[in-house]
C-alpha cells in the first residue's frame, strides 16, 4: 500500500501528463539510448510513447536503466508506418520527423503546445524512408558546431525539453485531464480505484 505521501505525488504526476504529446521510436536498437528516451519522456510528463519496430528486434531493457521509468509509461507497437500514422492521426497529431534536410523546421519554430508526435529513428540510419512519407514535417535541432547530429537520446531530451518549455508557459500542466483516465491510471499504477 503506498503511502500519503507516495499517492500525492502519483495524483500530482498523473494530472501533469500531456496525452497529447508522445514520441516514436523508430528501430533504435541501443538499449540504453532507448532507456534514456524512456526516462526523458516520464520527465517532461509523456504518458504513452509509440514502437515501431520493422528492422530491428525491440532491445532487452536492463531493470537498473529503465525500471525506473517504464513503469510509469504505457507503450503501443505498430507493425507498419500505415497503422502508426492512422494512430497518431485519430488522436489529431501533427506527425514530426528528426530528419536533416534544407526543408525541416527548427525545433524552435514549431508550436509544441499543439498534438504533437515525433519520430526518432535509428542510431545509423536515422528515420527510415517510409516514416518520412507518413511524417507532416521534417524537424531539426540548430546546431553551431562541425558534427551535424547528436545521439538520439540526446536530440529526444533536447526537443521535449523545448515543447515541455512552451507547454508550461503556455499552463498545459495545469489543465485538468479525463477524470476515467485517471483513474485507470491510479489503479494501475496502485491498485487503487480512487485516493483515500
Amino acid at each position: 500500500m503506498p503511502t500519503d505521501r507516495r499517492l500525492k505525488k502519483i495524483h500530482r504526476v498523473l494530472k501533469a501528463r500531456q496525452l497529447d504529446l508522445t514520441v516514436v521510436c523508430e528501430n533504435i536498437h541501443d538499449p540504453h539510448n532507448v532507456s534514456a528516451i524512456l526516462r526523458t519522456c516520464d520527465a517532461v510528463g509523456i504518458s504513452k510513447v509509440h514502437l515501431l519496430y520493422t528492422n530491428e528486434a525491440f532491445p532487452k531493457l536492463g531493470k537498473k536503466s529503465s525500471a525506473s521509468a517504464k513503469k510509469w509509461l504505457d507503450f503501443q507497437r505498430h507493425e507498419d508506418h500505415s497503422d502508426l500514422r492512422q494512430a497518431l492521426k485519430s488522436r489529431n497529431m501533427t506527425i514530426y520527423a528528426t530528419h536533416i534536410d534544407p526543408s525541416a523546421r527548427s525545433i524552435y519554430e514549431v508550436d509544441w503546445t499543439q498534438p504533437s508526435a515525433i519520430i526518432v529513428g535509428n542510431e545509423h540510419r536515422g528515420v527510415s524512408r517510409e516514416a518520412l512519407l507518413s511524417a507532416d514535417f521534417n524537424i531539426k535541432i540548430p546546431m553551431a558546431g562541425m558534427v551535424e547530429s547528436l545521439n538520439v537520446s540526446v536530440a529526444v531530451a533536447v526537443i521535449l525539453y523545448e515543447a515541455f518549455r512552451q507547454r508550461l508557459q503556455s499552463g498545459k500542466y495545469r489543465q485538468a485531464q479525463d477524470e476515467t483516465w485517471l483513474g485507470q491510471q491510479l489503479e494501475k499504477w496502485t491498485g487503487l480505484s480512487k485516493l483515500k
